[in-house]
């Protein structure tokens, strides 16, 4: 595709950085380090789940024929012949007039197919209860195979690995499970004025918070940051910090790649031999967000106003980054609210607005955190989720039904 030099629309972009991206490799994990991970493979039961039938209850076993005339007056004595704990097998078979007293998870013995809680009877000494009340075939018995059958498909490729999944690849014996690779993410600051935090900062210098909150984004959304630090506006030196990033599966720049005289991230990157897709977008923040590939490793470079990188990072990188984990929904959730105040821009951008979530009247609304200028990283702070202003459109009144992009999780009645 040749180099754009006119911007391009929001959903054009994002088409154009997910088209071609695709889950990384297959490794393997310990099951206890799998938790978060996206399984690569179908998981195929090897064995039943109970493998044999076994006990709900604590209890008897009983042939549910022996006590069908049981009642509170008139109880069925039956006789105890052994005692069955969880993780042993019986190796005699009841026959009429027997029980085993059994416990929870205990194989089912042969010739039983019921269980009597312990409940319903009275023990009139270790070898003799009775029983008051009837029980039909299969009460309070797992059959085997009632969970999951073998050779069925147990967790198909591309389930996220949560507690539960965890729990079921134990039962299933898979001390190794298959899981898609986490994407390497190299992220080069550059800039005179930037320095690192917890250094003494002169006057005359900022700190780059770009590359920390890059890293946590990446971590966020399942990748590995790889900082490469600071690179000063020297073509050299960008090159050569840059050069040592490309072996990472994504590659994020931070700030030059605007039209200012020391913008020199777009020269290197041609140097380097990586081809420039698009490098102005319609939106806002956001708007000089370069992109290309080196060979098929997505290439980005992010404008440097801390508010605009991570926009940038949260509407293109992220669903790049879950696509390439395995994810199902790359994308955050959204819901519908109403807007709580009135809205204006040009037609000819989206704009996304950071803004706070509330109920009224049964309903979610939305106002903006304050000033939204790409500067202002106190605007994603206080952000409950994005409000998505999309081109085309010039005006939002108040109360207009407006898409929010869930940022939290823990929005007291977002589920």
């Amino acid at each position: 595709m040749k180099s754009n030099q006119k911007p391009i629309g929001f959903e054009e972009a994002r088409e154009i950085i997910l088209g071609k991206a695709c889950p990384l490799g297959i490794e393997n994990l310990n099951l206890a380090e799998s938790l978060g991970r996206v399984l690569a493979a179908d998981l195929v039961a090897g064995r039943n789940l109970p493998p044999w039938n076994n006990s709900a209850m604590d209890g008897f076993a009983v042939r549910a024929r022996d006590v069908q005339e049981a009642g509170d007056k008139n109880p069925v004595d039956l006789k105890v012949i052994g005692d069955l704990p969880a993780g042993k097998q019986w190796k005699g078979k009841i026959r009429a007039g027997e029980t085993v007293r059994i416990m929870t998870g205990a194989p089912i013995p042969a010739g039983a197919d019921a269980v009597v809680r312990v409940e319903i009877t009275r023990e009139i000494n270790r070898g003799l209860i009775q029983v008051f009340s009837p029980v039909k075939i299969g009460t309070d018995l797992r059959r085997a195979g009632e969970d999951v059958r073998a050779g069925s498909v147990v967790l198909k490729a591309g389930t996220e690995i949560r507690p539960a999944e965890i729990g079921i690849l134990a039962a299933m014996n898979n001390s190794l499970v298959p899981v898609y690779q986490k994407p390497r993410v190299s992220i080069l600051a550059t800039g005179d004025e930037i320095s690192r935090v917890g250094k003494t900062v002169r006057k005359d210098r900022i700190i780059s918070s770009n590359s920390y909150a890059l890293a946590a984004q990446v971590i966020e959304a399942g990748g590995i940051p790889l900082d490469l630090g600071i690179a000063r506006d020297n073509r050299k030196e960008i090159r050569d910090k840059l050069s040592r990033g490309l072996k990472a599966d994504i590659i994020l720049t931070s700030a030059g790649v605007s039209v200012g005289e020391y913008d020199f991230v777009k020269d290197v990157y041609r140097e380097l031999k990586i081809k420039i897709l698009f490098q102005r977008l319609k939106t806002r923040p956001g708007q000089p967000l370069v992109f290309g590939r080196i060979g098929r490793k997505p290439v980005f470079g992010l404008p440097g106003n801390p508010v605009s990188s991570m926009i940038c990072f949260e509407e293109f990188i992220r669903p790049l980054i879950r696509q390439m984990i395995g994810r199902r929904n790359i994308f955050r959730s959204e819901i519908q609210a109403r807007a709580g105040e009135v809205l204006e821009k040009s037609s000819r951008q989206t704009h996304f607005l950071r803004c706070r979530l509330y109920r009224k009247q049964g309903e979610w609304w939305g106002e903006t955190t304050g000033p939204q200028g790409s500067g202002i990283l106190s605007s994603m702070v206080k952000a409950d989720g994005i409000l998505i202003f999309s081109e085309g459109r010039e005006r939002i009144e108040k109360g207009d039904l407006v898409r929010v992009q869930l940022l939290r999780d823990e929005i007291p009645g977002i589920i």
